[in-house]
């Protein structure tokens, strides 16, 4: 509704398996309370088992089919019946109406025997039915489930761990492009660049690209605009920060793109770790701690533990949406600076064992997490008995639409791993300690990467696998000793609760749900997240959590998902229900810190460092969280987008590292609504439970 979109029209949710949706009419609302008044078609296909269609041929029977269907023939005062809304013409292949169809349109405009049908714009039937019976149609306060084509939230995973990492690319070079032309007015912000790879990520956004229901040919293709994509973000990103860097004097540049505040680990590359007279980190498996021969803008020294292919950094603590020049050394000679207290970093790592001051985790022979102990309170997160990250793979044959469904009784036939080959440590931290274990599961071989870092209680699991099965979907779960009837996934810019429990119909329909970022299941005093870097088919089932990885349907593409894949989860146990810091992690995995560092030979020894940015951008309340940060599409001003995550309400106060004149409310569409009061860099901006919220800026 804030893109301006006032009516809803629909088919296809309507052709749940199970449950009909007790209205045809009704007004949807959504997590904020925004209503959109919404119509379902009831016209019948002929010769089809689904409930309706968008290619009706206006025949007599369809015609009186769409009325007879129709749940709602009272919902308008006595003698004024609701009006009715059916598309015609081969609308699958954009044949339109044909000469037939538009004849029985004339000669059922006055038939007696049938109701009375004449053409007419979809914007007319809406706006007849909000005044004629729009004050008592009822309101549907809830999502509108498809129970049909679950296999569309996994199906072609590339397609869609390269549409989440485009998104967040592009999101972060719209900050930094934003960032960078306050401080160099030189500075052009990339319009066409940012707006051309948009328009790509939204194309395969298409309703057979992302879901992976097209055919193979259509993926290759993709995967080239994919990287057309990454190529645009990459060129728009180091543009930027090579004009910071140029402000600030700095060869090095750490960055937090997110609205969090964040003391995650940095990666640095490698190539770009030795400076002049500065021999590089080299000791992959060290367990004691490095100083980078870099610190902080304000002189803190930066640990460094080798990895493969670069350097992890320590860096402390980093504000949101800042920029950090990192510094080097006065010069060669000198002493560094001791590297933070070790005493901080206590990482323990073992074949079957990984420690931190928040966790300890426990593995068998066979490779499978037995033990999963909270130390912050003393509780076992696992239930007895139990092992978590347990790769399950079972029988996939839809009855009907093999790229699209997944049927209710997939569960029917399951598999799990073999045990494991080997288990090795492969970092052993001061930063971070990392398991490798090596398994298969039928027929396809798999790498994992168990990863535990010094400072959070988060367990990131990295896995490269030789997919080689057909007709086989594979989920990794995750049982917690926690009891709760609902869970929480989220989704776009904001988040929902479903039942873990099959009371109902329309409880056990929903045995595979989509989900963004993370999912959730808590009871009244602690819970755990799962996070994902791409991942969209969930299940959370009593007290089991569970992500969807791979597919593998024949048709209509043969090879979908064959081949190597990678991917990222993590399974984060937490002491209360789930808050900001669950979407705080969740960010962090999907949109790392970012060291930069320009190409070519480095500035001397003496290139000064700078003083880091001051939070672009920063709300007081942790329920907000500040989403997208772009220049307007008509160049007036900075554009920025907030929503909020807990069904709060208030009044946030959101600041900016330069004052500002102006600030207007806008709508999604970037059109100016109201003008709000600015206070020197600082505006309010009030807002209501799951508000998204917009906001034009100008100096």
């Amino acid at each position: 509704k804030e893109a301006g979109m006032q009516y809803f029209f629909t088919i296809k949710i309507g052709w749940s398996q199970y449950n009909r949706l007790p209205y045809d009419s009704f007004w949807w609302q959504g997590l904020d309370g925004t209503k959109v008044l919404t119509h379902f078609s009831t016209t019948p296909e002929e010769g089809s088992v689904w409930a309706s269609t968008y290619n009706a041929n206006v025949s007599p029977a369809q015609v009186m089919g769409t009325w007879t269907n129709f749940l709602q023939k009272d919902a308008g005062r006595p003698g004024l019946t609701a009006p009715l809304l059916m598309a015609f013409g081969y609308g699958d292949g954009g044949g339109g109406p044909t000469r037939q169809m538009l004849e029985n349109l004339r000669e059922m405009g006055d038939f007696p025997a049938t109701p009375r049908i004449r053409p007419g714009k979809v914007g007319d039937f809406f706006r007849k039915l909000e005044t004629s019976v729009g004050a008592t149609l009822p309101t549907w306060n809830a999502e509108l489930y498809l129970e049909i084509h679950r296999g569309t939230y996994t199906t072609q995973a590339r397609n869609k761990r390269a549409n989440r990492q485009s998104e967040f690319m592009l999101h972060d070079a719209e900050f930094l492009a934003s960032l960078a032309s306050t401080l160099d007015p030189a500075y052009a912000y990339p319009h066409d660049s940012l707006r051309q790879a948009w328009q790509l990520v939204c194309l395969n956004q298409f309703h057979d690209i992302l879901p992976g229901s097209s055919i193979g040919p259509v993926y290759v293709e993709s995967q080239q605009q994919y990287a057309q994509v990454r190529q645009a973000a990459e060129s728009v990103r180091d543009g930027a920060l090579a004009a910071i860097a140029a402000t600030s004097g700095s060869e090095v540049l750490l960055v937090n793109p997110t609205s969090f505040s964040r003391h995650d680990l940095a990666f640095w590359p490698a190539g770009e770790v030795s400076r002049g007279g500065s021999d590089p980190i080299t000791q992959p498996h060290s367990s004691s701690a490095q100083t980078l021969p870099y610190v902080r803008a304000d002189g803190g020294p930066i640990a460094a533990q080798a990895v493969e292919g670069g350097l992890l950094l320590d860096a402390g603590e980093l504000a949101p949406f800042s920029v950090m020049p990192l510094q080097p050394m006065a010069a060669p000679s000198a002493t560094p600076a001791p590297a933070p207290a070790a005493g901080d970093r206590d990482l323990v790592v073992s074949p079957n064992l990984l420690e931190n001051a928040f966790v300890r985790i426990e593995l068998d022979s066979a490779g499978d997490i037995t033990r999963l102990f909270d130390k912050r309170i003393g509780r076992e997160v696992l239930p007895a008995g139990k092992v978590a990250n347990q790769f399950q793979a079972f029988e996939d044959r839809p009855r009907d639409f093999d790229a699209w469904d997944v049927d209710i009784s997939y569960d029917d036939k399951m598999w799990l791993a073999d045990p494991a080959e080997s288990i090795g440590v492969i970092e052993g931290g001061p930063l971070r300690a990392t398991l490798e274990v090596r398994r298969r599961i039928l027929n396809s071989p798999y790498v994992q990467r168990i990863s535990l870092c010094y400072n959070s209680p988060r367990l990131d699991v990295s896995t490269t696998i030789q997919w080689q099965e057909r007709h086989i979907l594979l989920k990794t779960a995750f049982p917690v000793d926690v009891l709760a009837p609902a869970a929480t996934y989220e989704i776009q810019w904001g988040n929902v609760q479903r039942p873990t429990h099959r009371n109902t119909s329309w409880d056990w329909a929903r045995f595979e749900t989509c989900a963004q970022k993370w999912v959730d299941l808590s009871e009244g005093d602690y819970g755990a997240s799962l996070l994902n870097t791409g991942k969209y088919g969930h299940d959370i089932r009593d007290n089991v959590m569970r992500i969807s990885l791979l597919r593998s349907p024949t048709s209509p593409d043969f090879e979908a998902d064959q081949g190597e894949q990678s991917f990222t989860y993590s399974f984060l146990p937490h002491p209360g229900g789930w808050n900001e810091t669950t979407i705080a992690e969740a960010y962090a995995l999907n949109d790392p810190l970012i060291v930069w560092a320009p190409q070519g030979p480095h500035p001397s020894e003496n290139a000064g460092g700078g003083q880091s940015t001051a939070p672009f951008l920063s709300c007081d309340l942790a329920n907000i969280v500040i989403e997208t940060v772009k220049q307007a599409e008509d160049g007036r001003g900075i554009i920025v987008r907030l929503y909020e995550t807990q069904r709060k309400r208030g009044v946030a106060s959101l600041s900016a590292a330069f004052p500002f004149a102006h600030a207007w409310r806008t709508n999604l569409l970037e059109e100016n609504q109201f003008e709000l009061e600015v206070s020197g860099s600082q505006v309010k901006v009030p807002f209501k439970p799951y508000q998204i919220v917009t906001l034009r800026i100008v100096d």
